[in-house]
């Protein structure tokens, strides 16, 4: 369907609509040896991939990020952990980022000689 046809709300997207996110079931190797490429040449698995497949990588700015998925009962196990509402999202998100820190701090800290 070409932009024009598409309606008006829908036309920003339309680029978007025409992208297909695709899955593939491999091997442990398989996976093993994206996520070290992606480790080492500091890309996303999906830039690997498509890396591997001879096309284009946008090499605009990403913000490093870790995501989680967390459910009410997460919530409920940090609010408790944190001793805070489960219901402050903002909250219980600054304490986590800022266990991770320290956890990275410390294993920083190990591997120095």
């Amino acid at each position: 369907m070409k932009t024009e046809q598409l309606p008006k709300r829908w036309r920003s997207t339309a680029g978007a609509l025409r992208a297909v996110q695709v899955a593939f079931d491999v091997s442990e190797s398989v996976m093993e040896a994206v996520r070290r490429t992606a480790f080492e040449d500091n890309l996303s698995q999906p830039d690997v991939v498509r890396s591997i497949l001879g096309l284009p990588i946008s090499r605009r700015a990403k913000r490093p990020r870790l995501t989680v998925s967390l459910s009410e009962q997460d919530y409920q196990t940090l609010g408790e952990r944190y001793q805070l509402d489960p219901k402050d999202a903002l909250a219980i998100k600054e304490r986590v980022l800022g266990e991770l820190v320290e956890f990275a701090r410390q294993k920083e800290a190990k591997e120095q000689p």
